[in-house]
């Protein structure tokens, strides 16, 4: 098979599959390794596919854009308050809880018993999630670092110190787009450096995801698939529901 004929045939098969792995393409090709990464790197170059680690992704797929809080707490705010109730209901007396940025988590806040929760400790880089939790009578330390207005979250070198610090029992993340290849993604690097350090420094990573989600990719990885323990509902694709790594509500 001619070179160009090959990557013609790839594009068209990753943009009928969504997402492919690079073992996947090697079979259907009969390509090396080499071969099939080169072929990517050569189409993702050109604009036609989306490389990511482990094999490629359709462009429809990809989610480039952070959306400010308002417009995405509006966004199938049922399922999220679902997958949010849930997650609530998993926090123990005296664990010491990160909460991630983002709308699900936040609407989580909504759904804590106090009278389980009061002794647990929050620890949040999200500025409404602080003030939330303290509001309600909680323990809370709000990370240090830069304010990012669109996601009201903090960030950069004094959040990634600040997290450091911590061993956390259980944490509850969000992520704009979660994929087999790509894993959990986020569009801004900053926000994806905050996840991935403080789902390093907790025993029990939940990331909450209504289904939307799933099957896209953003920017930048902080997390790879099966690192953290998906909830979510039974609205997501089919091909998930067999994963060890879900929880379904």
């Amino acid at each position: 098979m001619l070179s160009e004929e090959r990557k013609k045939m790839i594009c068209d098969y990753v943009n009928r599959e969504s997402a492919v792995t690079v073992q996947e393409l090697m079979k259907v090709f009969d390509a090396s390794e080499a071969t099939i990464r080169r072929d990517l790197t050569e189409l993702n170059r050109k604009g036609l596919v989306v490389k990511v680690h482990g094999g490629a992704v359709a462009l429809q797929n990809q989610i480039t854009t952070d959306y400010n809080v308002s417009e995405r707490e509006m966004v199938n705010q049922d399922e999220k308050r679902k997958i949010a109730r849930h997650a609530a209901n998993m926090i123990q007396p005296k664990d010491l809880v990160y909460l991630d940025a983002g709308t699900t988590t936040g609407f989580l806040i909504d759904y804590l018993d106090f009278g389980i929760c009061r002794e647990a400790v929050f620890v949040t880089n999200a500025i409404f999630h602080a003030a939330k939790l303290s509001g309600n009578g909680y323990t809370v330390y709000l990370t240090g670092g830069r304010l990012k207005a669109t996601t009201e979250a903090l960030v950069g070198a004094e959040c990634y110190a600040c997290l450091q610090h911590y061993r956390f029992s259980i944490g509850f993340f969000g992520a704009n787009a979660v994929s087999r290849t790509a894993g959990f993604t986020t569009p801004d690097p900053e926000e994806a450096k905050v996840k991935e350090i403080a789902m390093l420094h907790t025993r029990n990573p939940f990331v909450l995801c209504d289904s939307n989600k799933f099957d896209k990719i953003s920017s930048v990885r902080f997390a790879e698939f099966g690192q953290g323990k998906i909830i979510t509902t039974g609205d997501t694709p089919g091909e998930y529901r067999s994963e060890e790594t879900m929880i379904f509500v």
